[in-house]
């Protein structure tokens, strides 16, 4: 690789994290106040408010994949990426003037349905990456978002009060606009002359390593349920409710800085070795909150879910987008997403089910052994074509 693709990938790789920190420093200045305007100031209940929401992630999962699929098809990636910027700012634009709650659902559809850019952008993020450089890559990637995120919730918290809520959701629009703008501008996209490459691949040509290491995040997916169940633990725990925000910060910006250096090691140590440490993590959490209620444990288990976070988020992309032959990328990171939103969802629901009807310690039981079953079933994935250090 010569010296000046070198630096147009560099410049690439800091416009896509500058974008990503835009867009979520937009969505995350709605974030804290959304149930309250789904419920107080435009009416609906707390099923409509489920059903809106449930939509919305819903269509993240099948937005992911389709995006995917096609970006590899027709060897597109850029439009994907900006165009999915744009669908979020409008649709901050539209819950600023709509009228009814019913036009909330239509909107968080196209909202959620702007993750089209994550499939396409993960790719050409692999695509322009080494083996040497692509877990910081996404370590990077990764950070700005929770980056932005931080900054999102802390300007709602300033602002909020003296804007209100429509003010507020314009000026939330605002920053995924200029998201779209850079990657329209500076995002320089090859074209592929061969466009048969695609053609002839199925998925069936999906190796077992890769079906294997679907299987097992998946698997570990079912116990890692919402991070809403460590808030509440939180509380139960005797900490008030003014404080659970506080938590939910600590949890962002642990992951926002640690997400780069917990990739540039999977890129020293090996994918696989971080992944254990994700898993490790996760476990850790579980057993502070079956062994102990007290307060110093709790926000230390916060800080460890920052870092489980951090590396897990990381690892993912970069070990899926290298188990991938490179022209079914972005297909294998849709399908990937797409398996790992799916399985969101039954993890909450039996996480709820097994704390309304044992204990709150039970879902954190069931997590724990799910945990040691994908590190078991890691065991027998292949790092052959992943960096091992």
């Amino acid at each position: 690789m010569t010296e000046k693709p070198q630096e147009e990938n560099k410049r690439s790789i800091r416009t896509f994290a500058w974008a990503s920190f835009l867009n979520d420093f937009g969505s995350d200045m709605i974030y804290p106040v959304w149930p309250l305007f789904v419920t107080s100031v435009m009416g609906a209940n707390m099923a409509m408010l489920g059903l809106i929401d449930g939509l919305g992630e819903a269509f993240v999962s099948i937005s992911k994949a389709i995006s995917g699929y096609i970006s590899d098809r027709i060897r597109k990636r850029k439009f994907f990426i900006w165009s999915g910027y744009i669908f979020g700012s409008i649709s901050r634009f539209g819950y600023a003037l709509a009228p009814t709650w019913h036009w909330l659902i239509p909107l968080k559809i196209l909202d959620r349905s702007g993750k089209i850019r994550s499939a396409p952008r993960d790719a050409l993020v692999a695509d322009i990456s080494t083996d040497q450089n692509r877990g910081g890559n996404f370590g990077l990637m990764k950070a700005m978002d929770n980056l932005g995120a931080v900054c999102g919730i802390v300007v709602c918290l300033l602002l909020f009060e003296h804007i209100g809520f429509t003010n507020l959701f314009l000026i939330a629009a605002l920053p995924s606009l200029v998201s779209a703008f850079l990657i329209y501008t500076y995002i320089k996209e090859n074209k592929i002359s061969d466009k048969k490459l695609f053609a002839d691949f199925t998925f069936k040509d999906l190796d077992a390593t890769f079906k294997l290491f679907l299987i097992l995040n998946s698997v570990f997916t079912l116990g890692a349920f919402s991070y809403s169940f460590l808030l509440i633990f939180a509380g139960k725990s005797g900490f008030k409710a003014t404080y659970l925000p506080i938590f939910y910060l600590i949890i962002t910006v642990t992951a926002a800085i640690f997400s780069l250096p917990m990739g540039k090691l999977s890129d020293k140590i090996g994918r696989k070795k971080l992944m254990y440490l994700a898993f490790i993590l996760w476990a850790a959490i579980c057993v502070s909150f079956i062994l102990s209620t007290n307060s110093i444990v709790v926000v230390a288990a916060f800080v460890l879910y920052g870092l489980h976070k951090a590396a897990l988020e990381t690892v993912q992309k970069t070990y899926t987008s290298e188990l991938c032959p490179a022209c079914f990328r972005a297909t294998g990171l849709g399908v990937f997403q797409m398996a790992i939103g799916i399985c969101a969802l039954p993890a909450s629901l039996i996480a709820g089910f097994l704390w309304d009807n044992i204990n709150m310690q039970a879902p954190f039981y069931l997590s724990l052994a799910l945990s040691l079953v994908a590190c078991f079933m890691l065991l027998f994935v292949k790092e052959d074509n992943c960096n091992t250090g």
